[in-house]
């Protein structure tokens, strides 16, 4: 099972032929500015193998974001994510740069959300994010989060957590 379709996007489970695009994707300094360093194609490839796991385990992971017509625009979908010692349910975005700034992470998220409300058995739904990362803040306020504390990381940094009652 994969999330909804949305007026203009369509969700699927990610497949090793999707290295290329993935590779480009966590690759780009741009769009892992909020991360410790951009992903190798190897860590790409890692990257894939890890959601085909989550599907297999959990019935869901990060999906490929495309549009209709198949164009990639990136990944978008479910994780288990540790938040102050706890291990919960995370909707994680990420959207190729030339696709930035059209509501495409709002409109994949938000038909995630509905997945993990609908299929995933859970009553929370979070997303950790830097603090410095304004944009991805919105995606989550737009689909119905509010920030509810900061997660401490053994190594000093610090991320927002931001939840939402399903």
């Amino acid at each position: 099972m994969v999330p909804h379709d949305t007026a203009r996007l369509r969700l699927r489970q990610m497949l090793p032929t999707d290295l290329d695009d993935m590779a480009d994707l966590l690759g780009d300094p741009d769009v892992m500015r909020f991360y410790p360093a951009p992903k190798t194609r190897e860590q790409a490839a890692a990257w894939i193998a890890w959601n085909q796991r989550s599907y297999s385990e959990h019935g869901y992971g990060l999906w490929i974001i495309e549009t209709h017509e198949g164009e990639f625009v990136g990944d978008c979908g479910l994780t288990w994510q540790d938040a102050n010692g706890t291990k919960k349910l995370e909707v994680g975005y990420h959207v190729a740069p030339r696709w930035q700034g059209r509501g495409m992470a709002s409109e994949a998220a938000a038909a995630c959300r509905d997945f993990a409300r609908d299929h995933a058995g859970v009553r929370e739904l979070i997303a950790l994010i830097h603090p410095d990362n304004r944009a991805s803040q919105r995606v989550a306020e737009k689909i119905g989060m509010h920030r509810v504390e900061d997660d401490r990381r053994a190594d000093g940094s610090r991320r927002i957590v931001l939840s939402m009652h399903l």
